[in-house]
């Protein structure tokens, strides 16, 4: 009896793991193509940023994409970077 609910448990935990994994991978995609311009839906130069926020100049910066033709969105939370390591001017 022990031996199914760790089996179910690990088989449980393995696939959360897949899937995260999956998901993280496909988020990198669609911002590597935004940050080249392109949609990742309609796959046209129509990408703009709506908002943006920031916990300062070291801090992580959460950035709205939205397509203006299929009307597609999505947030990223993009490392600001260092104010050690670069300048705090307004950069993605």
């Amino acid at each position: 009896m022990d031996f199914y609910l760790v089996a179910f448990l690990l088989i449980v935990i393995i696939g959360l793991i897949v899937s995260y994994i999956y998901f993280m991978k496909e988020k990198k995609e669609k911002l590597l193509a935004i940050t080249n311009g392109i949609c990742p839906k309609c796959h046209k130069a129509t990408v703009e940023i709506i908002d943006q926020r920031g916990g300062g100049c070291s801090g992580t910066k959460m950035v709205t994409f939205e397509c203006r033709e299929c009307k597609y969105r999505d947030i990223f939370n993009i490392d600001g970077g260092s104010c050690a390591t670069r300048s705090c001017s307004n950069r993605l």
